[in-house]
């Protein structure tokens, strides 16, 4: 079918822009240019991350302190919105007045 239409220089069927046979956009110069220009911010992107600013030894266990201070800083915070302890003795002690079973 495909074969027929090219040789036959027959229309594109269905919509000509989408689809399985569609027709295809004709590359610009300015097609060309964003291409460029996009695989060579790329190619700058995988240079810069190729090349770490600290080696593994320096990176090893470097913001221990800075995370231990967050996790301190994050448990106060939590710990400032529950309430406080509650015991049953409490609640229970204005029974306490008088002890006649003991004495």
């Amino acid at each position: 079918m495909l074969l027929t239409t090219v040789l036959l220089r027959k229309r594109i069927p269905g919509k000509q822009w989408i689809g399985k046979y569609r027709r295809p956009r004709p590359v610009t110069l300015s097609m060309k240019q964003a291409m460029i220009r996009r695989l060579e911010i790329e190619a700058e992107n995988e240079y810069w991350l190729s090349r770490p600013y600290l080696t593994r030894q320096q990176e090893y266990k470097h913001n221990t302190e800075e995370r231990r201070a967050r996790w301190e800083a994050f448990k106060s915070r939590i710990m400032t919105k529950c309430p406080e302890h509650r015991y049953i003795s409490d609640d229970l002690n204005h029974l306490n007045v008088t002890k006649r079973w003991t004495s």
